[in-house]
């Protein structure tokens, strides 16, 4: 790729091949003139020269061109991806270190105060609505890096997929609001006990078990004290109850069990699934999506298991497959339409048209998803 000085440039010369500000920046395609206002803006920039392969011709010639386009803007699409996946991987440091101080403040201080959380959560809402994908592919960056308090990353990871449910089932504002207050402080009663117990490498004894089984009611004590809202803490209390009466502490059943809960339940349940726990290696998310629709004894509310599913996917945003045309790639959006259908970028490869590829079950379709050991090799 060569050098060309901007003020060297015939005003509205077009040029046979993109051409680039810097290695991935383009500031113009073929089929667009290098105009004079271009040259004034780059010049504003303080930028003196621009790259490029091809030459500059007084008139545009379509044909012959279009593949390499095509890929330049399948190039700037990943990059953006990049940069989108970067922001998703620093929003869940940033928040993993909210709650870790958090945490903190309430075991020291045994206070939460409802009004600062729920500022904090808005702005969370926010996030995550413009960024779904993005946060769900760069969680498998996160959860490698295998950094931070446990507790606390299972918190945030369970708020994040909690609230991709809640949009799907179109809640409104404030009570999107209100169900990531309760993700995010639906474990808030381990606090109350002690950590080499719930942090355990090693099976828990009886006494352990029913220390273990006491959370739910130390949190609805501790966030009614603290003078949270009645669904937020029956969230916290109800998390463990289950569909047909198998969960804890109470025991009941179906629509007894707040709507609030019943989201948690299924996050918390998946986020448990795919993540590393201390006595468990995870599973892929499409193992752990199976596992939910199977749905054993009918544990979990159908409406919400479904809303997860076409939230993330069969095969869950962010997972690597290997598909039908011998190629990989990556799922990287869901298909609303058929959930068992999601896009996936293909690794290493730059599609024709410049756009992902819509798997579907006439066409290119996922085989299986990776393992651990093909995902390193790519």
């Amino acid at each position: 790729m060569q050098s060309f000085a901007i003020g060297e440039i015939p005003p509205g010369s077009f040029f046979t091949r993109p051409v680039y500000l810097d290695s991935q920046f383009i500031v113009t395609a073929p089929e667009m003139p290098f105009s004079k206002d271009i040259a004034k803006t780059i010049t504003d920039w303080k930028f003196k020269e621009v790259f490029r392969d091809g030459k500059p011709c007084k008139e545009y010639a379509p044909g012959g061109n279009s593949q390499v386009h095509d890929a330049a803007i399948n190039k700037r699409s990943t990059a953006g991806d990049s940069e989108k996946i970067q922001k998703a991987e620093e929003f869940y440091t940033s928040f993993q270190e909210y709650v870790e101080n958090l945490f903190a403040h309430v075991t020291i201080k045994n206070e939460l105060n409802f009004i600062f959380i729920a500022e904090k959560i808005k702005t969370v809402c926010d996030f995550v609505r413009e960024n779904r994908r993005f946060l769900m592919r760069a969680q498998k960056h996160i959860e490698a890096a295998g950094k931070g308090n446990y507790l606390a990353s299972h918190s945030v990871r369970s708020t994040v997929i909690a609230l991709i449910i809640g949009t799907y089932l179109k809640l409104p504002s404030h009570r999107l609001i209100e169900l990531g207050v309760a993700a995010l402080v639906h474990e808030i009663g381990m606090l109350k006990l002690p950590q080499q117990i719930y942090l355990s490498n090693s099976p828990l004894g009886p006494q352990e078990k029913k220390l273990i089984y006491s959370h739910p009611e130390l949190g609805y004590n501790l966030l009614k004290t603290c003078n949270f809202p009645l669904r937020i803490s029956l969230a916290a209390l109800e998390h463990h109850e289950r569909e047909n009466g198998s969960g804890y502490p109470r025991q009941i059943t179906g629509a007894k069990i707040s709507l609030y809960s019943k989201i948690i339940a299924v996050a918390c349940s998946y986020e448990g699934l795919v993540s590393n726990r201390p006595h468990k290696e995870a599973k892929n998310g499409y193992a752990g999506m199976l596992e939910l629709l199977k749905n054993e004894g009918k544990q979990y509310d159908d409406l919400v298991v479904r809303a997860l599913i076409y939230s993330l996917s069969i095969y869950p945003i962010g997972l690597y497959v290997s598909l039908s045309n011998g190629k990989n790639g990556q799922v990287i959006d869901v298909n609303p339409e058929n959930p068992r259908y999601p896009v996936v970028q293909i690794l290493g490869d730059v599609m024709p048209d410049g756009k992902n590829l819509q798997t579907s079950p006439d066409g290119v379709s996922i085989v299986r998803p990776l393992s651990r050991e093909e995902i390193a090799s790519q």
